[in-house]
C-alpha cells in the first residue's frame, strides 16, 4: 500500500468533520505542506484534512499506524508534525456523555491486517467472533479465550460489507463492490461464490437467516433486497417500493419475517417471505433516514433515525411511532442498534468521541460512554449485535479494532 492511499485511509474515514475549521483554516507555507498536497489530493479533496476534528502529532502517529506501519518513512515525522501544528484537536462536535448507575466494560482486540477497515463483528455458537474487513478484502476470527486471530482472504473485488452465520456453522459475507455474497467453511477454508442474477444488483449489503435457513440481504444503492437459497443456490431479488430508499440494515421479527431499515427515504419495508411481497410503512418527517433497526420482545421495532439524531419505536400492529432526541443533539447521527434484555443500545457516530449510548424504555432515561480506540477516538460503529452471554459486540473501523462490551 502506498503512502498516497494511507493518508486517504486516515483522513478520509478517520476523522469527523468541522465545517467551520474548514473555512478558517490556511495552509501555511511549512514543511510537510507540500507533501500533504503531493501524497492526499490523488485520493481526495484537501477538505478532508481541514474539516477533520483534529489530534496532537502523537494522535496522528496512532491513527496512522492503525492503518500502515510507516515508522520508518522519512516523511511520516514531517507530515504528522504539521498536521498537529495546523490541525490540532478541537471540541467542535463534542459528545454530550449521560452519566447514570449502569457500569459497563470494553475488551479491545487490534486486528492483524492495518487498514483494512475491520466492521461488523458477530459471535457464532462456539463462541468465536468473526468481522468483516471490508478494505483488505477479507474476513476474520478471533477466539476471545486466547485472542488468537486467523484472517481469510476473499475473492477478489469483494471487499465484504458485513457478516453472518448459518447453523451449520458457515460462515457468510457480502462482497460489496463484486455483486456477490459468498460462504467461508472453516474446516477448510474453501469459500463458494455466488453473484447476484442481475447487473443492476451492485452492492450486497447486511445478510440475515432466518429459522428456515433463507439468507436475507439488502443491497443499498442498487435500492433491492434479496434472497437466497443455500440449498440450490437460488437468488431472487426485488426493487424496493420507493425508489432512492437505499436499504441498509434487516432484521427479523418474532415471525421469523424480514424488515429492511431505508438509509434514503422515510420508510421501513416489511418483506413477505414467501413471496417475496414488500409492504413499506412511512415515518413521520419526510427527512427522517434510518441506517439500521432491531426487535424488542414485546415484539417493538426499535431504530435510529440518523438524520434528526433521534431514537425511534414503531409498533408494526398499529403503524403508530414515537421518537426521543439523542443526547448529543439532531446531529449525532446515530447509527447502530441492538435491543439487549429490553435495553436499547446505539451509537452516536456524529460525534467525538463515538458515544456509546443506553436507553431504557421503561424509564426513559439515557447513558452514554465515551467508545475507545486504543488512546485517540477515531472510530465509528456501524452495527452491533449482542453474543449468548448477554453483552454487545461492536467496532471502531477507522482504527482497526474490534471491541466486547460487557455490562455490569
Amino acid at each position: 500500500m502506498n503512502f498516497r492511499l494511507i493518508i486517504s485511509l486516515v483522513l478520509g474515514y478517520g476523522v469527523i468533520i468541522n465545517p467551520a475549521h474548514a473555512q478558517t483554516t490556511n495552509w501555511q507555507e511549512e514543511p510537510g505542506k507540500a507533501l500533504i498536497h503531493q501524497y492526499c489530493t490523488g485520493c481526495h479533496q484537501l477538505n478532508q484534512i481541514t474539516q477533520s476534528a483534529g489530534y496532537s502529532q502523537a494522535g496522528w502517529q496512532e491513527l496512522i499506524s492503525s492503518m500502515i506501519d510507516l515508522s520508518k518513512s522519512p516523511h511520516h515525522d514531517t507530515i504528522t508534525a504539521y498536521l498537529a501544528k495546523h490541525f490540532p484537536q478541537n471540541s467542535a462536535r463534542r459528545a454530550t456523555l449521560k452519566t447514570g448507575n449502569i457500569s459497563i466494560d470494553f475488551k479491545e482486540w487490534f486486528v492483524p491486517t492495518l487498514g483494512q477497515r475491520a466492521r461488523d463483528p458477530l459471535q457464532t455458537p462456539d463462541g468465536a467472533i468473526w468481522w468483516a474487513g471490508q478494505w483488505g478484502n477479507l474476513i476474520g476470527k478471533i477466539a476471545p479465550k486466547t485472542g488468537e486471530m486467523t484472517e481469510y482472504l476473499l475473492p477478489a473485488g469483494a471487499m465484504p460489507h458485513s457478516v453472518t452465520h448459518d447453523k451449520k456453522g458457515n460462515i457468510w459475507y457480502t462482497g460489496n463492490k463484486n455483486g456477490s455474497v459468498g460462504m467461508l467453511t472453516p474446516s477448510t477454508g474453501e469459500i463458494t461464490v455466488y453473484n447476484m442474477p442481475d447487473p443492476k444488483a451492485k452492492d450486497p449489503h447486511t445478510a440475515i437467516f432466518d429459522n428456515n435457513g433463507t439468507m436475507w440481504f439488502t443491497l443499498q444503492h442498487s435500492n433491492m433486497v434479496g434472497r437466497l437459497n443455500p440449498a440450490t443456490g437460488d437468488i431472487q431479488l426485488v426493487t424496493m417500493p420507493s425508489p432512492h430508499s437505499r436499504p441498509y440494515g434487516i432484521k427479523l421479527d418474532a415471525n421469523d419475517t424480514p424488515w429492511v431499515a431505508c438509509n434514503g427515504s422515510n420508510c421501513l419495508v416489511k418483506i413477505d417471505p414467501h413471496t417475496m411481497q414488500l409492504h413499506e410503512y412511512k415515518l413521520p418527517h419526510a427527512n427522517t433516514r434510518v441506517r439500521r433497526l432491531d426487535f424488542a420482545s414485546d415484539g417493538m421495532l426499535w431504530y435510529v433515525n440518523s438524520s434528526r439524531g433521534r431514537l425511534g419505536r414503531f409498533d408494526p400492529t398499529s403503524g403508530d411511532s414515537k421518537e426521543w432526541p439523542s443526547p448529543s443533539g439532531p446531529k449525532s447521527h446515530p447509527y447502530a442498534i441492538a435491543v439487549l434484555d429490553n435495553v436499547v443500545w446505539y451509537n452516536e457516530s456524529g460525534v467525538r468521541p463515538d458515544a456509546l449510548v443506553r436507553f431504557d424504555p421503561k424509564s426513559e432515561i439515557f447513558q452514554s460512554w465515551a467508545i475507545p480506540s486504543g488512546n485517540v477516538y477515531a472510530g465509528i460503529v456501524r452495527h452491533m449485535r449482542t453474543t449468548r452471554e448477554g453483552n454487545l459486540l461492536i467496532h471502531q473501523s477507522s482504527s482497526n479494532r474490534i471491541i466486547l462490551v460487557t455490562p455490569q
